[in-house]
């Protein structure tokens, strides 16, 4: 039986929410990871830095800004090393500038993603995609891609039917 990865970064707290700030308990993000992992399941890596984004939404923005515009690589507080057990990868993350935060990029350039099935998950409060797919296709060599999903970041926790069935039809 193949063996899915989720890896994900999700921010909890401030996060823009239907055009204005809401402060939530658990990231958009992180519950989508836990769906996927519900649906077919897996195990779930959570990308987490060493120095924490700003709680104020505003400020953790113009960070991520400058991290992106600097190529900058965040250091994190675990790696994975290794994903050879491993058939399926979910990359999971929000939409911070048109793509994933840097710090998942910290985590995606030590893995060797040869033989590997990778699916981008994006959150968004309108961008879909934006870049994510682009962006991983340069990070993951030797990988092959199925096909991502987006999720409204404020309906994430209403996702579950919409994200199971598209985690099963991208692993079938």
């Amino acid at each position: 039986m193949a063996k899915n990865l989720i890896i994900y970064y999700s921010r909890k707290g401030e996060n823009y929410w239907n055009g204005s700030i809401k402060n939530i308990a658990k990231g958009n993000t992180e519950i989508v990871a836990e769906f996927i992992q519900k649906a077919v399941g897996g195990d779930l890596f959570e990308v987490d830095t060493v120095k924490p984004y700003a709680d104020d939404y505003y400020i953790c923005i113009e960070e991520a800004k400058k991290e992106l515009h600097d190529n900058a690589r965040p250091e994190l507080k675990e790696y994975l090393d290794d994903i050879s057990e491993y058939d399926n990868v979910f990359v999971c993350g929000p939409c911070w500038w048109g793509t994933f935060p840097c710090a998942v990029f910290t985590q995606l350039e030590k893995l060797d993603f040869n033989g590997k099935k990778v699916m981008a998950v994006m959150t968004h409060e309108g961008s879909g995609m934006a870049s994510c797919e682009r962006d991983l296709k340069k990070l993951c060599t030797g990988a092959t891609f199925g096909k991502g999903l987006a999720v409204h970041g404020a309906d994430a926790s209403k996702s579950e039917s919409t994200v199971a069935s598209w985690a099963k039809k991208v692993l079938a």
